[in-house]
């Protein structure tokens, strides 16, 4: 047996493409655009872990532009897991690209962070912690996670 992927199904592809890809560094691998179906499927990997990949389902909205589905909280789910280089610099880029930390590496170890469609993404440290720095220290958790 082999482990292929994850599938999370997003809302609004673009928005979840900044996030995975620009924002945890993710890379693209390739993409299924489905017409009769009325969806995309877009497969990406870490870089380091190019065997391990996550499934971006997009079901294109309905012909009047309404969403075809509601995906609710996305509790359901669970989260994905990464493990990072420096936890502190990956919360910085994400917090100046608007994401908010939810449970911020006081720790110098864990973060959580929730993608556009809600989806929670563990932050590891790659072996040791880190020492704690501000202003994650003492920043207080946001939201749920």
């Amino acid at each position: 047996m082999r482990y292929l992927h994850s599938m999370v199904r997003v809302r609004d592809l673009e928005a979840s493409l900044r996030f995975y890809c620009e924002g945890l560094g993710l890379r693209e691998v390739r993409r299924q655009e489905n017409a009769q179906g009325k969806f995309t499927l877009v497969f990406l990997s870490a870089p380091d872990s190019p065997e391990a990949e996550i499934e971006l389902t997009y079901n294109w909205p309905a012909f009047d532009g309404a969403p075809t589905q509601d995906y609710g909280s996305a509790r359901n789910f669970g989260h994905l897991a990464f493990r990072v280089d420096d936890i502190y610099a990956i919360c910085v880029h994400l917090r100046a690209m608007g994401v908010t930390i939810n449970r911020p590496p006081r720790d110098g170890h864990m973060a959580f962070v929730r993608s556009p469609d809600l989806i929670s993404i563990e932050l590891l440290q790659e072996g040791n912690r880190l020492s704690p720095q501000e202003p994650w220290a003492s920043m207080p958790n946001s939201g749920i996670w």
